[in-house]
């Protein structure tokens, strides 16, 4: 077996409690305020009926392209993988020029593509300041995220449900 075959799937046994664990330690320097308060400004600045997830290195621990660890190249180098899932409202915030699959997935509002999303610029600021870190934000549909996550396995943690607006325990 590989060290990256093993990562994969150590990445895929993940239960939702070690993902927050590996997001609060990671991301937060062990600061469960810290997360809480993250999580507290993206709930109240996104339409009301959306769902966020965070993906990526922070849940994992390690990068999927080559397995190098959350903030390998030095602190804050990693960045935070934020997903809007939800519908015509959260989608609407990007323009049309900002999409993988247009009107259904999202490009990442990101260093590269700052300007897809003018609306959560502010968000997105905000929130690096918050962490010291880039924060992408991309917008997708519920089913590209099942998707993603059950048929495909990408892991993520579920930092606000769309339903019931709660963090995930």
């Amino acid at each position: 077996m590989t060290e990256e075959t093993t990562g994969a799937a150590a990445a895929d046994e993940l239960t939702g409690e070690q993902k927050r664990q590996n997001v609060v330690r990671l991301a937060f320097g062990n600061s469960e305020e810290k997360f809480k308060q993250f999580v507290d400004v993206v709930r109240e600045s996104i339409p009301p009926g959306t769902g966020v997830v965070l993906r990526g290195s922070a849940v994992t621990g390690f990068r999927w392209k080559d397995q190098a660890p959350f903030d390998a190249d030095g602190p804050g180098t990693s960045d935070l993988d934020l997903t809007l899932v939800g519908g015509d409202e959260v989608i609407g915030l990007y323009k049309v020029t900002g999409f993988f699959v247009p009107g259904i997935h999202s490009r990442p509002i990101s260093k590269e593509d700052p300007e897809i999303a003018p609306d959560l610029i502010p968000l997105r600021e905000r929130l690096m300041k918050m962490v010291g870190r880039p924060v992408n934000i991309q917008a997708t549909r519920d089913f590209v995220m099942y998707l993603r996550g059950e048929v495909i396995g990408q892991p993520y943690l579920v930092l606000i449900d769309k339903d019931e607006c709660s963090l995930e325990s």
